[in-house]
């Protein structure tokens, strides 16, 4: 007697195609995974009012980059993370040379492009003296003599009889800053990584049929 097993289709084809469906599925899953997570971040930036700047500092790689593999992976990351980590933390922040922190008032205005402006820069640029006030409560300041403009700011009297100068606070002197925590990056990572075994399965099945 004489048996012969004929398997159809091939058994080693059939497998080959398994796998590269699961290449597809698992690089598909980690694309699109990748790609909602930083959407989600970037949300959560825009609606904390850090601005659409910061927002598109984050960004997201697909590793391979070409190709597709068992062992892909997702990277999201964002080019100011020093910015976007302090927002997510919220941590007590010290001045550098152990003296204090100056936190500009409105008087103060903007240093260039738009930064937070430092009593040097304002000095120099406003062409005034800032004078030391010392308050046993509450913040200790830095203040001008000079006048007010149409924006609030101090800058210097023009009139020589002294015809509205005051004595503006520019600077709150404090000895450190509890930096509000504005973001939870890590909650939307948590909801993608959950959902990354169902996103693998339905580029699976997309794949096989």
């Amino acid at each position: 007697m004489k048996l012969k097993l004929d398997i159809t289709p091939d058994l080693v084809a059939a497998m080959a195609a398994e796998v590269k469906a699961g290449e597809k599925a698992v690089t598909a899953a980690m694309r699109e995974a990748g790609t909602g997570l930083k959407f989600s971040w970037r949300m959560q930036v825009t609606g904390a009012g850090l601005g659409r700047r910061l927002a598109n500092s984050i960004r997201n790689q697909t590793f391979p980059r070409a190709g597709e593999s068992l062992d892909a992976a997702a990277l999201v990351w964002s080019k100011a993370p020093v910015i976007v980590g302090a927002h997510d933390t919220g941590p007590l922040i010290r001045s550098k040379d152990g003296f204090y922190l100056a936190i500009p008032t409105a008087a103060a205005g903007r240093g260039l492009r738009g930064r937070r402006i430092t009593p040097g820069e304002w000095e120099r640029r406003r062409g005034l003296r800032l004078r030391f006030v010392y308050r046993r409560r509450g913040p200790s300041l830095l203040v001008a003599e000079g006048r007010l403009n149409t924006k609030g700011q101090a800058v210097a009297s023009r009139s020589k009889t002294g015809r509205n100068q005051v004595t503006a606070p520019i600077f709150l002197l404090v000895p450190q800053v509890k930096l509000q925590k504005r973001l939870d990056l890590n909650r939307d990572a948590e909801r993608s990584l959950d959902g990354l075994p169902g996103l693998i399965v339905a580029n699976w099945v997309e794949a096989t049929i």
